[in-house]
């Protein structure tokens, strides 16, 4: 599986067209994905305190069932391969999507349970 994290207006906006098309996608060609390890991190380096946040589950085979490409690049500034989704998301391929955000608290992403 896949995850993106991605916010309330672009999830909403998922639903009403049938397909997540983030920014990222029109800017760069591809929508940024994680792999489950990674999630934490993303979510440290792009989303700290950003609310209304959603992460979204995505099955990897049913993008290519869907003809949408998925490469894993190397990401130099984090010394790592990332998944990188040429192509809207189908919402068929969108297996789970949880309310993700921070603890009040201690202001740190977790992890939903089912994960």
């Amino acid at each position: 599986m896949l995850y993106r994290i991605t916010n309330s207006a672009d999830w909403q906006q998922a639903q009403q067209n049938g397909f997540f098309a983030s920014p990222d996608l029109a800017a760069e060609g591809f929508i940024h994905c994680s792999e489950k390890s990674r999630i934490l991190e993303t979510a440290r380096l792009y989303y700290a305190g950003c609310a209304g946040l959603y992460l979204l589950e995505v099955d990897e085979p049913a993008l290519a069932a869907a003809g949408v490409q998925v490469e894993r690049e190397w990401v130099e500034r984090r010394q790592q391969h990332f998944a990188h989704v040429f192509g809207a998301l189908p919402l068929a391929a969108v297996r789970r999507v949880w309310a993700f955000g921070t603890k009040a608290v201690e202001a740190e992403f977790t992890l939903p349970d089912e994960l």
